[in-house]
């Protein structure tokens, strides 16, 4: 009954490290424009906005681009 105990509290321990480990962050971005947005944009589904995520292999800096004031 320890035994049986202690695998079940080893297993847990794992599949919590390993779901953590798992997720990806995710950011909304315009379109056409690869902008970074607000969330609320895509968490209301807006057309033209879509869910973007870190792949392993990805070099894409994520950074809100912001309009320059002209002189």
């Amino acid at each position: 009954m320890r035994r049986l105990a202690l695998s079940v509290v080893t297993l847990a321990v794992v599949a919590g490290g390993l779901t953590a480990c798992s997720e990806k962050e995710r950011w909304c971005e315009h379109d056409a424009t690869d902008t970074v947005v607000d969330n609320s944009y895509c968490e209301k589904k807006t057309s033209g906005y879509e869910w973007e995520e870190e792949s392993s292999g990805s070099t894409k800096v994520k950074t809100k681009k912001s309009k320059k004031a002209s002189k």
